[in-house]
């Protein structure tokens, strides 16, 4: 907005901090700024993972990939969109991408001694055959049947032949591996830390007591609700549409940013929103939808309905969990895992899943720098953790995590930051049939080792003695790798629930 009051359209790289732009309901927020002017409500689910909108008025901070819902409002820039915070997380997430790339596998390791131990053995049998007076003939023979008879094929197949086997069997259960050394880091995970929104629970509102409402109430409610696009006006409309109650005829109705929903039916006022706008035509003291519930401090979002001159009805909201979650959080804590949860949601909402769930160690209101930080602690306390999560605000932490997964339903920066992707409703309640089968193939890995170690221990000294012509040694060597491949395919074909421990 120029300041004379005309309106240029102008690239978001180029907005300055200062500048005043209009953002349109449905827009994004192209970078950080404050509000000047307006009233709206933002879906700042993409940072913190809250699925709930918020109310924003004059004064109020909004951050880039934050989405204006309601009414068009003037923000003052205040950063550029380099230095925004959408940036700062890109490049939180590129930063922990690169230390974790460092990572170096178990084979890789094993190579590096291996490979350059091998060739000088077989050059030193050379070297001692010709200095104990063997012809040259002779002393190569036995240096290339040392060279063949330590070939490195059942250690080369150790680590691929068990992979492709473990991934099969992931894939076949709706788990994608997304990176080479993702197994390996999987298996040697001890600490889980959990997102709340999208990943332990569903990421929508549900209506407490919908069953219990009586059918007048619950036609009341959806009738304003209807149309509107806020999460807890569907979540009514939903449940509504479950029992089988339509709405209402309304001679009137308009949705306020902010406040919420007002109507009119039989001539009388109606007001489906925030408490104390609501109270303004209540007649009485406001009352909960569930009796039992009345004098309970809500867990999760509310809002009130009223009729003008009646008494005010609570409807309160929660966010239900994935199917099937609660019995895999079981599951992690009898593997001996340390489970916590950390969310941008409101402290309530968070320590009623921990509840839920029974995880002790849970944090609310966290950015997702904080995330980060809690990621660096514990790794710095020697724990290698594992990070679930599926927001934007997730993205940092599953970057730097030793180990990650995301729901399928993630967005994309979270999916691409992941080591795994656990695809369908029940995804992460994969999650312990994850960890077992990668748990499961370390260990077929550490045998294939130790079954190649044991070959080398016998095949090497008879080769060494020259007891071993080159094709025997190739022989053996083949028989080596068969036994390895053998092996690898020895893994778990699934977990059946419900399952004692990993």
């Amino acid at each position: 907005m120029l300041p004379d009051g005309r309106r240029e359209t102008v690239p978001a790289a180029e907005l300055a901090p200062g500048d005043r732009i209009e953002v349109l309901p449905g827009a994004g927020m192209p970078t950080d700024g404050r509000i000047l002017t307006g009233r709206t409500e933002i879906d700042r689910s993409m940072l913190t993972g809250e699925t709930i909108p918020v109310d924003a008025g004059a004064g109020d901070a909004v951050h880039a990939g934050e989405i204006n819902l309601s009414a068009p409002i003037e923000v003052e820039v205040t950063a550029r969109a380099a230095e925004s915070t959408l940036a700062r997380i890109a490049e939180m997430v590129a930063t922990a991408e690169n230390a974790r790339n460092r990572y170096t596998s178990l084979a890789d390791r094993a190579a590096r001694i291996y490979a350059p131990g091998v060739h000088g053995l077989a050059a030193l049998a050379f070297l001692g055959w010709m200095a104990a007076g063997a012809g040259v003939v002779d002393a190569l023979r036995i240096a290339i049947a040392t060279l063949i008879i330590t070939c490195p094929c059942a250690l080369g197949l150790a680590v691929p032949a068990v992979s492709t086997a473990a991934t099969g069997r992931l894939f076949r259960r709706g788990i994608l591996l997304t990176g080479g050394t993702a197994l390996e880091r999987l298996a040697e995970v001890d600490t889980v830390l959990f997102d709340k929104t999208g990943t332990l629970t569903e990421g929508r509102p549900e209506l407490i007591g919908a069953e219990a409402l009586p059918e007048p109430v619950l036609a009341l409610a959806a009738a304003l609700a209807a149309g509107s696009a806020h999460p807890l006006a569907r979540a009514i409309a939903e449940a509504a549409e479950r029992r089988g109650v339509a709405p209402v005829a309304l001679q009137s109705r308009r949705e306020l940013p902010g406040l919420g929903i007002e109507g009119e039916h039989g001539g009388a006022r109606l007001r489906l929103g925030r408490a104390e706008w609501v109270a303004e035509i209540a007649g009485s003291a406001p009352q909960d939808a569930d009796a039992e519930a009345q004098d309970e401090p809500a867990e999760g979002p509310e809002v009130w309905l009223v009729r003008a001159g009646g008494r005010p009805l609570r409807l309160r909201f929660r966010d239900r969990l994935r199917p099937g979650i609660a019995r895999a959080v079981a599951a992690l804590r009898r593997a001996g895992l340390e489970l916590a949860l950390i969310s941008g949601d409101r402290p309530a909402a968070v320590e009623a899943v921990a509840r839920q769930l029974g995880i002790e160690h849970w944090r609310a209101g966290v950015r997702p720098e904080d995330k980060l930080a809690e990621i660096e602690r514990l790794k710095a306390e020697g724990r290698r953790v594992l990070m679930l999560g599926d927001g934007l605000n997730d993205a940092a932490a599953l970057a730097a995590a030793h180990a990650s997964a995301a729901p399928g339903s993630a967005l994309d920066a979270a999916r691409t930051a992941a080591d795994a992707i656990l695809t369908g409703a029940e995804g992460p309640a994969r999650l312990p049939e994850l960890i077992a089968i990668a748990r499961a193939a370390r260990r077929r890995v550490l045998e294939n080792f130790a079954l190649a170690a044991l070959y080398n221990a016998v095949s090497i000294p008879l080769a060494l003695a020259g007891m071993v012509t080159p094709l025997i040694a190739a022989i053996a060597m083949s028989s080596s790798s068969i036994v390895v491949t053998l092996n690898a395919i020895r893994l778990p074909k699934g977990l059946p629930w419900p399952r004692s421990s990993i």
